[in-house]
Parts: C-alpha cells; sequence; structure tokens
C-alpha cells in the first residue's frame, strides 16, 4: 500500500543471501553495493548498522566492519525517518552563482552558519536552501539529516563559493569528487604581515609563493580548535600565492589553494607559519588583540575572519563539463584593503631658499580640518638646542668654538665656517640630515592614520630622498614622500622683500642658492607647484586649492588600487587548474568536506 502517512515514507526491510563470492566482504560494503544507485550512502548504511537495523541470521550486528564468511543471510530494515527531524525551510536571502537540474552553487554570505547543529538548529543556509530549493526536502531528494545537500562546508564568518547537491545521486558523486581532491578550491585571505623569506617555496621560482605541507588534527588540549600535529595528524597540504601588502606591512592580500579539505585548514596553516587571517580571533589571538588596540580607522574594519571562497573548478557529476566559477569577495574585503592602501598621503613642500615654503606651511595649518605639519627647519632647531643630537655631533666633528655659552649651536659662527670652508657643508650633510630623515619617518608614522600629512623640508632632493627622474620612477619616493610639491616665487620678490624679511644678506642668500639644485629642476621634479606672489591672503587662497588638489590625488589613488586588486584578482582566476578525469565509481574514500 502506498505510504498515508505524511511524517514517514514507507519503509521496505531488505532481504539478501550471502554467497561464497562475497566471504570477506565487510557488512557495510556488502549493503553498499546492494543498494547502489538508489541513492543512500555508505555512510548512512554504517550509522543504520550501528544503530541495529541490520541483521545476519536474524541476529542484529552493530558492526559495520563484520566480514561475511558467504553463507549467511542477510536483513537490513531502515530506521522510518520523520520530517520531524529534518530543519525547517525558513526564508532568507541567496545568491545563486549557478544552478542547474542537480547542483546548485551560491555566494554564502559571512555571518552565515552552513548547516544545523546543537547550537544553531535553525537561521543556517541549509534553513534557507529548504525554503528555496522544496526539491531538497527528503520526501523528494532521498537526503535526510541536517545538512541535505550539502558536500563541503565554509565557516560561519568565511564568505564565498558553495556547491549543494540538489538529489542523493548528485551529493554521492560530488562527495566522491572533493574525496578523490578533483575540485580545484581557491581562496583569497587578508593575513597579518608579510611572509617572511623563509617561507617562499625556492622551488617554484617565484618570490611571492609558499607550500604548506603539515599534518593536521584536534588540538591536544582545546577540543573546539585545531592544530598542526607531529604525530596523528592526518595529511594537509596547502599553498599560497601574496598578491599585494600594504607600504606598512601591517597586512598581506594572498591567494590560497587547498590541496586537502581539513577543519579550518587555511586559519591553522596559515597561523602556523606566523600570518594568522586578520579578523581571527581564535587562531590568531595576540595579533587580532594587537589589532583591535592599536585603534584607528583599521580596528572597526575586519570584524570577521577575511576569508573568501574565491573560485571552484570541478567536473559536472553528470555532464562531466568542468565548471569554472568565480565570485569576487563582499564590500568589507575591500573596504579593509582600500584603507590598508589609503594610508597618510605624505606631502612635502620644498623649493629655493625665501620662496615661501614656511609660509605655506602656516596657510596650511589655517584650513578647516587642518593636517598635521612637520618643519626640518624646527627640526634642525630642536638638534642645534642645547643637549641636541645635532649640538654634540658637531662639537665632535668642528669643535666647540662652534657652540654658544648654553651648549648650543651658534648658528652664525657655523655659518661663517661654511662660507670659509665650503668642502665642510658635505661633512655637516652627513651628520644632520640622517638625523632628520629619521625624525620626518617618526612624523610619518605617527601620523599614519590620517588621511594626510604635511612637512617642508627644503633639502629634500639635495638629501637624495627623490631623484629629478619621473616622480613615478623614483625608489625613494615609496620611502619618504608621495607627493612633492614645489613652492615658486618670482625672483624679484624672493630676492627682495622676503630675503629682507628674514634679515638675510644678498651674499648669504646666493650661498644657500648655490648649496641647492637650480630652481627649474628643483621644479620639474616635484608633482605640484604653488604660487607664491608674496600676498599672505592670496597664499590662504594657493593652500585651499593645494588641499583640494591633494584630495583629487587621494581618489585617484584610490581608483587606481581597485583597477590594481580588479587585475589581481582577474589573474588568480585566469590561472589554469588541472582536473583529473571524471571517474563515477565509488573510491572508497570517505568524503572530506573543508571547512575554510
Amino acid at each position: 500500500m502506498p505510504n498515508t502517512n505524511n511524517d514517514t515514507p514507507e519503509i521496505l526491510c531488505l532481504e539478501r543471501s550471502v554467497t561464497p563470492a562475497d566471504a570477506g566482504t565487510r557488512l557495510d560494503q556488502f549493503w553498499a553495493r546492494e543498494l547502489a544507485g538508489s541513492g543512500i550512502s555508505r555512510e548512512r548504511i554504517k550509522d543504520w548498522i550501528v544503530g541495529g537495523f541490520a541483521k545476519i541470521g536474524g541476529k542484529a550486528c552493530r558492526k559495520p566492519g563484520q566480514r561475511l564468511e558467504g553463507d549467511e543471510k542477510l536483513a537490513l530494515l531502515p530506521p522510518p525517518f520523520s520530517l520531524k527531524d529534518s530543519p525547517e525551510a525558513e526564508d532568507g536571502p541567496l545568491t545563486v552563482v549557478h544552478r542547474d537540474k542537480i547542483l546548485v552553487v551560491l555566494d554564502k554570505q559571512a555571518g552565515l552558519t552552513t548547516h544545523p547543529a546543537p547550537g544553531q538548529p535553525d537561521g543556517t543556509l541549509v534553513n534557507r536552501l529548504l525554503h528555496h530549493f522544496p526539491e531538497l526536502l527528503p520526501e523528494a531528494s532521498g537526503m535526510e539529516g541536517e545538512r541535505p545537500g550539502i558536500v563541503h562546508r565554509l565557516d560561519k564568518d568565511t564568505s564565498g563559493l558553495i556547491i549543494v547537491a540538489l538529489n542523493e545521486g548528485a551529493r554521492l558523486a560530488l562527495s566522491r569528487a572533493f574525496a578523490a581532491r578533483s575540485v580545484s578550491k581557491t581562496y583569497l585571505a587578508i593575513v597579518h604581515g608579510r611572509p617572511k623569506s623563509e617561507l617562499i617555496d625556492q622551488e617554484a621560482g617565484d618570490a611571492n609563493t609558499g607550500r604548506i605541507d603539515l599534518p593536521m588534527g584536534r588540538h591536544p588540549s582545546i577540543r573546539t580548535k585545531m592544530a598542526v600535529l607531529a604525530k596523528g595528524g592526518r595529511e594537509a597540504r596547502t599553498s599560497w600565492r601574496r598578491l599585494w601588502t600594504d607600504r606598512l606591512g601591517r597586512a598581506s592580500l594572498m591567494a590560497v589553494r587547498l590541496h586537502t579539505g581539513r577543519t579550518h585548514q587555511i586559519r591553522v596553516h596559515l597561523a602556523h607559519i606566523g600570518h594568522p587571517l586578520v579578523g581571527d580571533p581564535v587562531y590568531g589571538p595576540a595579533q587580532h588583540a594587537l589589532w583591535l588596540a592599536q585603534g584607528g580607522p583599521l580596528a572597526g574594519l575586519a570584524p570577521r575572519q577575511m576569508l573568501h571562497a574565491f573560485r571552484l573548478a570541478f567536473r559536472h557529476p553528470q555532464t562531466g563539463e568542468v565548471l569554472d566559477l568565480r565570485r569576487d569577495p563582499p564590500e568589507d574585503f575591500f573596504a579593509l584593503l582600500g584603507a590598508l592602501e589609503a594610508d597618510c598621503q605624505r606631502v612635502v613642500l620644498t623649493g629655493l631658499p625665501g620662496c615661501g615654503k614656511s609660509a605655506l606651511l602656516r596657510a596650511l595649518a589655517r584650513q578647516p580640518g587642518t593636517p598635521a605639519t612637520f618643519s626640518a627647519d624646527a627640526s634642525v632647531a630642536q638638534l642645534y638646542a642645547p643637549g641636541g643630537d645635532g649640538a654634540s655631533l658637531i662639537a665632535r666633528s668642528f669643535g666647540r668654538e662652534m657652540l654658544d655659552e648654553n651648549g648650543g649651536v651658534d648658528r652664525k659662527r657655523l655659518l661663517a665656517l661654511l662660507l670659509d670652508k665650503p668642502g665642510l657643508r658635505r661633512e655637516l650633510e652627513d651628520i644632520i640630515h640622517p638625523l632628520v630623515e629619521h625624525a620626518l619617518l617618526q612624523f610619518w608614522a605617527a601620523h599614519a592614520d590620517e588621511p594626510l600629512a604635511v612637512a617642508e623640508v627644503p633639502l629634500f632632493l639635495e638629501a637624495g630622498w627623490r631623484s629629478d627622474a619621473p616622480p613615478q620612477k623614483s625608489s625613494q619616493a615609496e620611502s619618504l614622500a608621495d607627493v612633492l610639491v614645489g613652492v615658486r616665487c618670482p625672483e624679484d620678490k624672493r630676492q627682495g622683500d622676503l630675503r629682507e624679511s628674514r634679515g638675510l644678506a644678498p651674499e648669504v642668500l646666493a650661498t644657500l642658492d648655490s648649496w641647492q639644485w637650480p630652481g627649474e629642476r628643483k621644479l620639474a621634479a616635484c608633482d605640484l607647484v604653488v604660487d607664491n606672489n608674496g600676498d599672505l591672503d592670496g597664499l590662504d587662497l594657493r593652500a585651499r586649492e593645494l588641499l583640494d588638489a591633494l584630495a583629487g590625488l587621494r581618489q585617484v589613488r584610490s581608483e587606481r588600487f581597485r583597477s590594481r586588486l580588479a587585475a589581481l584578482l582577474d589573474a588568480v582566476a585566469g590561472e589554469t587548474v588541472v582536473l583529473p578525469d571524471d571517474d563515477t565509481q565509488d573510491s572508497g574514500l570517505d568524503g572530506e568536506e573543508d571547512e575554510a
């Protein structure tokens, strides 16, 4: 009779006679063979046997590995399945990347648990799947339990691609594919720091790639965690490639490939080599605590482990066609990368003596949202002050007669010495420039979280901190400045009113000019030029225009970085993957379920 109970499908008792040809066969293997094509997995058969639903010669046998002698009578009575044991269907958004008659590939959002568990019986991906795909219900699909259609998992806070089988046959085929490691899985990860040189895979011939081949298992003392184990672990292999690191070396974007599928494999392996995922307090507690303690805009931009299942390539279990699917990370990924890239815009003002650099710096400081400022002249004044490092070193090199009665540098006496012996200027620069450079680097570091900071450095070019090559080709620019702004002043103003306001004799100004690059060469090496006609009101206007121009450059920088990221992801998605030929026969391996 047909089943009329909506809660319990019709149950049949299966009986078989064992032949001598089956002698030595495991009980679970025997029934898996007999039920091949029925959509019932070997794992489910094992559960039935352990549950007491299998009999040998009329007696219950709870051992799936029981070897048959070759003349027994077997019976298998599958247990009744109640729909009450199945997760409830719940409405909720799903992003479908691919769908056909037997499988669907989704882009799982971060924060969504894959399937019900004792601590979370609902509100999972499976609950939503049952709502959107009623063919997954057990009476339609033949898939029972708490995770119908699930063939691999993603952690709750991992986003990205996940495959779901829509019937038991597809589930079995996909499980075999995962077990045979014939599914290519590529993740994007943002990790703390930059991988060290000793982690590089020398055989690969690529300075940005590495391999991790370390067995894993349950953590010996914290049972909710996994760990790399020296003994008793299961094979676990991961390869990675560094795609990008921010300028300060705080974090790197990596493409990670799983060659096995152990629980938390990526998180454990990357943490083991010293580069845990940003936002992962479980496997990178020290780094995560420091990340939060440092505050700033970055602290709130990693609310979850920054891991995304970016690419999946596999053979369709029915057609054999290779499906190669990609899904870019959600916006939180790009927001964090953008914030890492958009660290402080380091602006340097330079120009000839008396051109108005200091006046422009003061004008910038008067604008709304005042940027942090640094003056190399003020830094030198501190070095020359009594007890300053500069005063001590100058006294040691040129004699204590270069100091005044308070122990500070006597600037007039020092200038007279340099005018008398021009060759000593290089020696003085070798003493002072490294000290000013150190102070400048400290200034940049102190304001790394601000949109921009401005430093006035008259001898920036002469010190070799940027060459007169085009700015984009200057290696020094990457370490000491992002934007070099030249201040241009008409010569009659510079030689007249501005020189007199500083109390400089014409011959002294001429000497100072001779120690610097020619004005046109200096301005040609700059990214922007500000004209100063000696009018303070006009200089305030120029300062506002400069801030607008700098904001525009920051926007261009952000857009270029976004384009660069897109190109990097395209390259990862375009890498060749080799999938083994399809094997529709049961591999005999237990299906792997990576939980990255």
